[in-house]
This record gives structure tokens, sequence and C-alpha cells, in this order.
């Protein structure tokens, strides 16, 4: 048995229909939020297109499974988890976000090498006093749509949260806390007399490193690429991804979107739930 998973902001019925010829299904069942399931799909053609018109996000399900046969969740911090670039908003507190939004958009895309990337827009920071990462999470940091759903339902399911990201560990270690996360990594600024020093403390939290820290944890734990769910946005996002046996594009650059199982679009990231329901 298979089945295809639509989902949006407002599924229409004729929509669902439509997609049911499409797809040679016959039976049509909901799923909640938003979510419906079409079962036993023959073709997939013309799917794609019809929801990217339609502004529905789909995902073919081809063996059905649950979302407690899962170990490990490994999610992204800046645009994932959090609506904002962490370090493009730390530069506007010094007039410069323009300028290092652009190096980061590049980044993302993969246009760029990333540890330089980063150290080019860190080194913007110079001077910047430390409590600017306390007004970074309280005025700016918000959660994407669906976060905490997606956290509670994950954490119900007992599957293990990491959050690995090329950010900042001081806004890392709120949302630990904040979420109850079991394990997160990010990059850490230096600080001199309370001042940014415009450099890093330690190891750049690059691509391979994200990538090496999901495969850690999931040698600890003793678990099985199959048993691994990724979601990511950018390029430097890839490696970790391709460790996991579901991967999901969220609102993510093409690169991303070209490599991933699926893709979230228009729902949140408590889309997820719908399609291990």
């Amino acid at each position: 048995m298979n089945y295809l998973v639509i989902q949006g902001l407002d599924v229409q019925t004729s929509d669902l229909k439509a997609i049911a010829k499409l797809c040679g299904s016959t039976r049509i069942e909901n799923i909640g939020n938003n979510a419906f399931r079409l079962h036993d799909y023959k073709a997939p053609d013309g799917v794609a297109d019809y929801c990217a018109e339609a502004k529905l996000d789909f995902a073919f399900i081809p063996e059905p499974r649950q979302l407690n046969g899962f170990r490990l969740l490994v999610m992204d911090m800046d645009s994932t988890l959090i609506t904002i670039e962490t370090i493009d908003e730390l530069a506007d507190l010094v007039g410069r976000k323009a300028e290092v939004a652009a190096v980061t958009a590049q980044a993302m895309r993969g246009e760029i090498e990333y540890d330089e990337s980063l150290r080019r827009r860190v080194a913007v920071l110079k001077g910047l006093p430390e409590s600017a990462l306390d007004q970074l999470y309280t005025e700016r940091v918000k959660l994407s749509p669906g976060a905490e759903r997606l956290i509670a339902g994950v954490k119900r399911a007992g599957i293990r949260i990491l959050l690995v990201s090329g950010g900042f560990s001081h806004v890392t270690e709120r949302l630990k806390a904040r979420l109850g996360l079991d394990t997160v990594r990010a990059n850490t600024l230096e600080v001199a007399n309370r001042k940014f020093t415009g450099e890093l403390v330690g190891q750049i939290v690059n691509a391979d490193v994200k990538r090496q820290t999901l495969l850690s944890l999931r040698d600890e734990i003793g678990a099985t690429k199959e048993q691994i769910i990724a979601m990511g946005d950018g390029a430097n996002d890839l490696k970790f991804m391709s460790e996991a046996g579901v991967s999901i594009a969220y609102r993510a650059k093409p690169v991303v979107r070209e490599k991933a199982t699926y893709c979230f679009d228009h729902v949140g990231l408590d889309g997820l739930l719908s399609l291990y329901a």
C-alpha cells in the first residue's frame, strides 16, 4: 500500500479530486490540520506541477511508516527552526544588514565557500556589545510556523532532537532550554571586554561539522540512516541531510529542493507529522 499526502494552508475539495484523478487514487482520507491522504496512487505524473499552481505541498509515501519508527530528528536553525538568519539580524544592529545578508544568501545557495563567508560576516560584528545577543533573541528570534507542534509530536514519539547550526550558541542554548531539545551544536562568537572581537572561538560549524555531529549522535544512540529525519534550507545543510533516510527542504534554496526527499513550501514544520500520521 502507498499513499500521497497533500497539505496546505487551505486545501480545496476540487483540488483533491483533480489530484486524485491525476495519480489514479480512488480513496481520499482527511487526516486533519488541512492534510489529506490519497491512497494507492498509480502514477505521480502531473502532481508536482498541479500542486505548485495550487500552492499545496505533496509527498509520495511509497511505504507507510509511523513516526515512532524513527529515532532522530536533525534540524538546521536559521530560516528553518526560526524565521531569521541570526548573523544578518546582528549585522542590522550595526547598520550593515544588506551587505551581510547578500553574503549569507550566496553561501546558502552554495555560490561561495562557507567558512570564508562566515568569517567575513562575523568580522562586521566587531565592537558590537555582547548584550546584542540578548536583544536579538528577545526582539527578533521567532519560531517558524508549526515549530512547537512539531517538537511536541516528535517528543511524544520518543525521537531525539538535534539542532545543528552555523548560527550562534547563545541562541541555540536558549532554544534548547525553551523547547526541550536534546542536543545543540553551533558557533561561538569571541568576546573581549563585553564586546565582540569579530572572530569566532573554536571550530567553525560548517557543512562537514554538521554532518559529523549527526553521525556521532547516530552512532551514540544506535540509529540507522532509515531512522533519521533531517530538515534544512541551505546548501550547508546538504551534507547532513544526505545522511538521513528522509530529508525535508523547508522553504529552501533550489539546490536543496533538488536533493531532498520532500519539500515544504507552504505548510509549517509540523507538516512532517502528517507524513507519518
